[in-house]
C-alpha cells in the first residue's frame, strides 16, 4: 500500500484564481419588469384600440363610448396574453394576465376616486373659497342671493353631534356584544350572530322608520338630532359588532391561555390582553361603522327633519346634517344652492378624512407600543426607582457579617 501511495504522481494544486473570470460582477436585475413587459403592453394597447376601432367603425354599428373601453379592454387581455405567449410558458402568460388584470382594476378604481372628488371640489369651489361659507347659516338666505351670503356650518354642527352621539352608543355595545360572541360561546351567542348578520344588509330607510315608529312616534319624542343618531346607530352598530367579531376571533389562543396560566381572570384577560392586541383591527371596525353612518340621508330627514337654522342643541328642534343639507341642495334649480350642495359634499368628504386621520393616530399603534409621551414617563419613572435603590443601599448598614451558628458545619464547635 505505501508502495502504491509513492508510485501515484502528485496532484498540483492550481491557484484558486487560475481560470476564473477577474472581471467585474454584474449586478443581477431583480425587477419584475422587464423590456419585453413594457413592449409588450404598449402593442396590446395599440392593437386593441385599432380593432375596437375597426370593430365600430366597420363591422358594427356601435357608437357606445362604454362598449367601446369595455370591448377595448376585454381586446388588450386577449392580445396581450397572445404577445407574452411568444416568449413565456403558459404559467407565466396567467401569471403575467393576471398581474395586469387587477393592477388595470385598481387602477380604475383609483381614477373612479380621483373623478368623485375633483369634480365635487369643482363643482363646490365657488362656494368653498368663501369664508361665510363655513361661519354662517342659511337662516337670512334666499335662493337667489350670492354665494357671498350664508353658509353651511349649522350643517357640520348637526353632522358633528349627530356621528359623536352614535359613536358614545355604538361603540361600547358594539364591542361588548363582540367580546361576548368570542368570549361566551353558546347557542344564544350563535343566535346573536345570526342577528347581527342579517341586519348589517339593512335598508336606511327601514332603520329611520322604526326609529321615527318607535321613539317619535310611540315615546312622543320631538323630531332631533338625537332622534337621528339613534337610527345612525341601528345602521353604524351590527357593522362594528361583525367587524370586531372577526378581529377579535383572530387574536391567538396562546395569548389567552398565558395569561390564563398566570392567574389573571376572563376579564382581566379581555381587557389587558384581547383588546390591546386587536387595536388596530378594532379602530378599523369604528371607521367601518362611522363611514356607513356619516353619509346616511333618509334616517336623518324622517328623524330629524330640515331646517336651515342653526340648532346647537341635538335634544330638541330639527338639526340638519351635512348629507342632507347636500342631497336639498343639490336637487334646486339655482346655480347658486347648487353650489353650495357640492360644497357642503366636499365637507362631508374632509370630515371623513379627518375622523379617518384621527382614527389612525388613535390605534395605528401596534399592541404593547408606547407613545413618546408613556415611554418618557416610563423612563423618568425607571430613573427614580433607580435613585431610589441606589439611596436604600447607601443607607443600609455595613457591619461585619454574622458569625456562624454554633454546631453549624465550618463552625469553631462543629
Amino acid at each position: 500500500m505505501t508502495d502504491l501511495l509513492k508510485e501515484r504522481p502528485a496532484q498540483t494544486v492550481r491557484p484558486a484564481t487560475e481560470g476564473q473570470d477577474e472581471s467585474p460582477e454584474v449586478r443581477r436585475n431583480t425587477s419584475s419588469v422587464h423590456g419585453s413587459d413594457l413592449l409588450a403592453l404598449a402593442g396590446a394597447t395599440v392593437g386593441s384600440l385599432a380593432l375596437t376601432a375597426l370593430l365600430f367603425t366597420w363591422i358594427a354599428p356601435f357608437d357606445s363610448i362604454l362598449g367601446f373601453l369595455v370591448v377595448a379592454y376585454v381586446f388588450f387581455l386577449g392580445v396581450y396574453a397572445v404577445l407574452v405567449s411568444f416568449d413565456e410558458n403558459s404559467v407565466a402568460v396567467r401569471d403575467k394576465v393576471a398581474a395586469v388584470l387587477w393592477q388595470s382594476l385598481a387602477l380604475l378604481l383609483l381614477a373612479a376616486l380621483v373623478l368623485v372628488v375633483v369634480y365635487t371640489l369643482w363643482r363646490g369651489k365657488s362656494a368653498l373659497v368663501h369664508l361665510n361659507f363655513f361661519t354662517e347659516d342659511m337662516s337670512r338666505t334666499g335662493p337667489l342671493q350670492p354665494l357671498t351670503d350664508g353658509g353651511m356650518v349649522h350643517a357640520i354642527i348637526g353632522t358633528l353631534e349627530q356621528i359623536a352621539i352614535s359613536l358614545v352608543i355604538t361603540v361600547p355595545l358594539g364591542l361588548a356584544c363582540a367580546v361576548f360572541l368570542n368570549e361566551v360561546p353558546g347557542r344564544y351567542a350563535r343566535f346573536v350572530r345570526t342577528i347581527v348578520e342579517a341586519m348589517t344588509a339593512l335598508p336606511s330607510i327601514v332603520a329611520g322608520l322604526f326609529i321615527y315608529a318607535t321613539v317619535i312616534l310611540i315615546l312622543g319624542v320631538d323630531k332631533s338630532g338625537f332622534a337621528a343618531s339613534l337610527a345612525l346607530s341601528v345602521m353604524m352598530l351590527p357593522i362594528i359588532i361583525r367587524a370586531s367579531d372577526v378581529v377579535i376571533r383572530l387574536v391567538p389562543s396562546s395569548l389567552r391561555e398565558a395569561s390564563y396560566a398566570l392567574g389573571a381572570s376572563q376579564w382581566r384577560t379581555v381587557w389587558t390582553v384581547v383588546l390591546p392586541t386587536a387595536r388596530s383591527g378594532l379602530t378599523t371596525a369604528v371607521i367601518l361603522g362611522t363611514a356607513r353612518g356619516i353619509g346616511e340621508t333618509s334616517p336623518v330627514l324622517l328623524t330629524s327633519g330640515f331646517t336651515a337654522d342653526l340648532n346647537t342643541s341635538a335634544l330638541s328642534g330639527p338639526q340638519v346634517s351635512l348629507p342632507l343639507a347636500t342631497f336639498q341642495l343639490v336637487g334646486s334649480p339655482q346655480p347658486s344652492l347648487i353650489a353650495r350642495g357640492f360644497g357642503s359634499a366636499a365637507l362631508l368628504m374632509a370630515l371623513v378624512l379627518l375622523l379617518f386621520i384621527v382614527a389612525r393616530v388613535v390605534g395605528g399603534r401596534g399592541p404593547g407600543e408606547l407613545t413618546r409621551n408613556q415611554q418618557h414617563r416610563r423612563v423618568v419613572a425607571s430613573r427614580r426607582d433607580t435613585e431610589r435603590m441606589s439611596k436604600r443601599a447607601r443607607l443600609r448598614p455595613q457591619g461585619p457579617e454574622p458569625h456562624a451558628r454554633p454546631g453549624a458545619p465550618g463552625s469553631p464547635s462543629g
